[in-house]
């Protein structure tokens, strides 16, 4: 019975990271997709010249 249990939480522990990691490379995507955004939407600077869209 205990090695039952014990099997139970390890499929579930690994279905959570799997579905965290899942969730986690749909975050670095659209991340992605927002960071190159930024790059084509930049606005221009004070100087007249296109700067960055990120402060540092």
């Amino acid at each position: 019975m205990v090695a039952l249990l014990l099997v139970l939480l390890l499929v579930v522990v690994l279905a959570g990271v799997g579905f965290a990691i899942h969730i986690l490379w749909w975050v670095a995507v659209v991340l992605l997709v927002l960071w190159l955004l930024g790059f084509v939407f930049r606005g221009a600077g004070a100087g007249g010249s296109r700067g960055r869209w990120y402060r540092w």
